[in-house]
């Protein structure tokens, strides 16, 4: 039976007060300090970001005896040692790290001896296989983030290698001109990974696309387009070591059977001085190989954090170093960068102030940063800037 007006009105006014109790109820239940951080799987709390940059790990396992978090590598961000979690009663482990460097960082769990990834974080290829990553956003830099701007595309390019005998994969980031400008070409650029990474590693870690994307947006770097291929390459039939992994055939590969199915398959401009080669660390070697030895196919190398261990003028690079006029005529742009942290950092200043002697022209850039992404992304950062002008 229907009540009367006046309590009708009485009792729906009660409702909407219950309402809005509990509304305010619900929202002001404590919230944990800080944030998720951005590389944790969707609707993961954990790992969390404190204000001051202070990391809270957890992991819920009643059985296990002994917990830790192991930061992957001396040069980590999260710090040089594993830390300890302490079990509550509920079986769930915590641990809070002093304050860290911001940045991406790889980590594992160590639970009762058996290493194993995060099940709160994303995977990431490193270090040879897949691990867990940290990304903590560094409040002074947003370069690398994926602002509201008009964005490229990056796509898994798969072809038949002859070379080593085997389905390879690279991926290929196109600027936002390329779907709405189609009769325009682009200049490209092979940029290569670092030592157990692999080919997803500069758009997934290092963020490239977005770099892009938002220097193209601002009118700072030329659109481009940017392939990433795999470093390691063995001829077919070539046996491995133990444990290890070849790339005494990625020359030949990128040269020979990458390069020329790029420029069927995409609008490249395909001569060398529209086309470039960067790299980190093995990569940057890689690219100092192949760059300096192909010189009427690239006309701009990149070298970040590596590439000159050993170095010696007359030697290294076939030499090339102790020929500054052909260099100078050939390269429009030969970079070199390098971390103050990073442990070769004396080595490639070493060789970037023998180059300079040797009066060839080049760019020497330094970062603060140790042997790390958020190093890779600054150097990444301002090499774009002056790529194809």
């Amino acid at each position: 039976m229907k009540p009367s007006g006046t309590r009708y009105l009485l009792l729906q006014l009660a409702a909407s007060l219950c309402l809005v109790a509990g509304s305010i109820s619900a929202g002001t239940a404590e919230a944990p300090p800080g944030r998720p951080a951005p590389s944790n799987v969707p609707g993961r709390d954990y790992p969390r970001i404190l204000p001051d940059l202070r990391i809270v790990f957890r992991l819920k396992a009643p059985q296990a005896r002994e917990v830790q978090v192991a930061p992957k590598g001396k040069d980590n961000g999260l710090g040089p040692e594993p830390y300890t979690m302490k079990k509550d009663s509920n079986g769930v482990w915590e641990v809070t790290t002093p304050p860290v460097r911001p940045g991406f960082h790889y980590y594992e769990l160590v639970v009762d001896g058996l290493r194993i990834n995060d099940p709160n974080s994303e995977t990431y290829f490193g270090w040879g296989q897949p691990t867990s990553g940290l990304e903590v956003p560094d409040p002074q830099l947003d370069f690398y983030q994926a602002r509201d701007v008009p964005h490229g595309e990056v796509r898994a390019f798969f072809y038949h290698s002859k070379i080593t005998g085997l389905l390879r994969r690279a991926f290929v980031y196109t600027p936002p001109a390329y779907e709405r400008m189609t009769s325009r070409r682009f200049p490209v650029l092979y940029l290569q990974h670092g030592a157990g990474e692999s080919e997803r590693a500069w758009s997934v870690q290092g963020r490239v696309n977005f770099i892009l994307d938002n220097l193209i947006a601002a009118q700072k770097a030329k659109p481009m387009i940017v392939v990433m291929d795999n470093g390691y390459a063995r001829p077919a039939g070539a046996t491995n070591a133990p444990g290890s992994r070849g790339t005494e055939a990625f020359g030949a590969v990128l040269l020979r059977e990458l390069i020329p199915l790029i420029d069927v398959n995409y609008r490249t401009l395909a001569d060398r001085r529209h086309r470039a080669i960067a790299g980190l660390s093995m990569g940057a070697g890689q690219a100092l190989q192949v760059g300096l030895s192909n010189l009427d196919t690239f006309a701009w190398i990149g070298a970040f954090s590596g590439g000159f261990r050993d170095f010696k003028p007359a030697e290294s690079y076939g030499g090339i170093f102790t020929d500054a006029p052909r260099l100078n005529n050939r390269l429009r742009l030969l970079w070199l960068s390098m971390g103050q942290a990073d442990a070769g950092y004396e080595e490639m200043k070493t060789a970037h102030l023998v180059i300079e002697r040797a009066n060839i022209r080049h760019v020497w850039f330094e970062t603060s940063d140790a042997h790390e992404w958020q190093a890779w992304r600054k150097h990444f950062y301002e090499f774009a800037q002056r790529l194809f002008q």
